[in-house]
């Protein structure tokens, strides 16, 4: 899916909607703004409206032109700023793609740079076994649109205990869930109906996804085996919302 079409699709459009009422609850603004994970630079833009100066952040240099939005590179884990610096922290959809072992390491340089004002925003207990990839170069097994950590609330709020939450909401509604066994056919079977559109690339090998190759029957009988699986699992689900955000303020200056 192109950005214009995500943008305006209505999941997308409420989590938008949802993040701006949140920065209209903010006290005060302030000069700066940084946006984390900025991609297009669309929430970048946004942010205009409430300060002086954002900065786009990403992986690669973010492609906008904006009088008062500075586009940069750069690594949530090893942040170029200092201390205190930025009234505002924007990172949703960030951390869920930040590497295990690195988590601790990103909201910590979050907890450092932010002045003020940090809003999280994350998929909410999502079960990334759903969706699952395999990676037709190497063979790897990767969770859906590179999310390899699922969060719930109290987790998040430990990972900044410099902060408190001023703010919660929760948004959209997801009823997604598997189980072991079904996840277990799904890989056998090649992991079909993974999100092979995805940009993220292979977590192993950082190859480009790929759809799979046509199934052979005992692939077929594998996915029919790993649908049954869930399908029995069905009646057993409860929804809950896809996404949180938590609006936090920095209570302990270091």
């Amino acid at each position: 899916m192109e950005f214009e079409q995500f943008r305006e699709s209505n999941a997308e459009l409420e989590r938008t909607e949802d993040i701006v009422r949140i920065i209209t609850l903010l006290e005060k603004t302030g000069d700066h703004a940084l946006d984390i994970g900025a991609r297009d630079g669309y929430f970048s833009v946004l942010l205009t409206e409430y300060f002086k100066k954002v900065t786009a952040l990403d992986l690669s240099v973010p492609v906008l032109t904006h009088e008062r939005v500075e586009c940069v590179q750069g690594d949530l884990t090893k942040l170029k700023f200092s201390d205190n610096s930025v009234e505002f922290i924007l990172c949703t959809e960030v951390l869920e793609h930040i590497p295990t072992p690195l988590l601790s390491r990103a909201c910590a340089e979050l907890s450092r740079v932010s002045a003020d004002y940090l809003l999280i925003g994350v998929p909410l207990m999502q079960d990334i076994r759903v969706g699952r990839t395999t990676c037709f170069t190497c063979g790897g097994k990767n969770p859906p649109w590179g999310h390899v950590n699922s969060f719930d609330k109290k987790k998040i709020i430990e990972l900044f205990p410099d902060f408190t939450v001023i703010e919660e909401s929760f948004v959209g509604e997801n009823s997604l869930a598997t189980n072991s066994v079904s996840r277990w056919f799904f890989d056998l079977a090649g992991n079909p109906y993974g999100s092979y559109t995805q940009e993220e690339p292979c977590i192993h090998c950082g190859g480009k996804l790929i759809s799979p190759p046509q199934r052979n029957m005992t692939r077929k009988i594998f996915t029919k085996l790993g649908m049954l699986s869930r399908f029995f699992q069905r009646p057993f689900i409860k929804p809950h919302p896809n996404w949180i955000h938590l609006l936090f303020k920095k209570t302990l200056q270091v």
